[in-house]
C-alpha cells in the first residue's frame, strides 16, 4: 500500500491542509506495506472461513424480503475514487431512495436486517472490499459522495488511505445514533455535528498510525461487538 507521489494526488488534495499528515505517512512505509498484506491474509483467510455464514445470510435475507442478498451503495475511498461497496442488504430495496441516513426505528429496516446490523453481520461482506483493495479494515469509514462534498480541506487527508471496515471513531465516538435518533433535521445534525466529531477521531488516527495500532483498533472492535 503506497502513497502517490505528492504530484500525483488529485488536484484538489494537493493543499497545505493535507500536506501535514501527507508527510507523516510518507515516513511509514514499511507500516503500509504491512497493512496491505495483513488486509490481503486475512481478508482471503475469513472469506473461506466465513463462506458458510455467508450462505446462512444470504439464505435469510431473501427469504425476510424481496430483493438482492448485497446491498451495493456508490461510497468514496481512497484518493477520492468512488466504488461500489459490499455490504448484506438490511434494508426494504430502494431504501436510499429517501434519506442516506438510518436512524434506530426507521420503519425500511427489514426483521432479519435489524439482528444483522445490531451484531454488524452487514458489514462482513465489506471482506470482499478489503481483498479488492477498495477497503482495509482499519481506517476512516466509506461516505458517500453527497457527504464528501462536504469535507473540509483538512478531512480530504483521510482520502490519503483507503476507507476501512472500523476505525477509532467507531470505537470510541459512541453518540452518532442519540443524536439522529432525536434531531428533527438528520442531514443537518449529521454534517454539521456527527461527521466533524468522527473527523477529529480519524484525522488523529492518522497521526498515530502504525501497523500495531490497527491491530490495537480491531481488538477493540470486536470487544466492542461482543459486549
Amino acid at each position: 500500500m503506497l502513497l502517490k507521489k505528492w504530484e500525483d494526488l488529485p488536484s484538489e488534495m494537493q493543499i497545505p491542509e493535507v500536506r501535514e499528515y501527507y508527510d507523516i505517512l510518507k515516513k511509514k512505509r514499511f507500516s503500509l506495506f504491512l497493512k496491505r498484506a495483513f488486509d490481503i491474509f486475512v481478508s482471503s483467510v475469513a472469506l473461506l472461513l466465513l463462506s458458510p455464514v455467508f450462505l446462512i445470510l444470504a439464505v435469510a435475507i431473501k427469504a425476510d424480503s424481496k430483493g438482492p442478498v448485497f446491498y451495493r451503495q456508490t461510497r468514496v475511498t481512497r484518493y477520492g475514487k468512488e466504488f461500489r461497496i459490499f455490504k448484506f442488504r438490511s434494508m426494504v430495496t430502494d431504501a436510499d431512495k429517501g434519506s442516506l441516513l438510518t436512524v434506530g426505528g426507521d420503519s425500511r429496516i427489514t426483521r432479519t436486517g435489524r439482528f444483522i446490523r445490531k451484531y454488524k453481520l452487514d458489514e462482513l461482506s465489506q471482506l470482499i472490499d478489503v481483498f479488492r483493495g477498495t477497503m482495509t479494515f482499519v481506517g476512516t469509514r466509506p461516505e458517500v459522495p453527497k457527504y464528501v462534498a462536504k469535507y473540509t480541506p483538512e478531512m480530504l487527508a483521510t482520502l490519503l488511505l483507503p476507507a476501512g471496515i472500523t476505525s477509532e471513531a467507531s470505537v470510541y465516538y459512541k453518540d452518532e445514533n442519540d443524536l439522529l435518533d432525536a434531531s428533527d433535521d438528520v442531514e443537518k445534525t449529521y454534517t454539521e455535528v456527527v461527521l466533524p466529531d468522527k473527523m477529529k477521531y480519524n484525522l488523529d488516527a492518522i497521526r498515530k498510525f502504525n501497523f500495531f495500532y490497527d491491530i490495537r483498533i480491531m481488538i477493540l472492535t470486536a470487544l466492542a461487538i461482543f459486549r
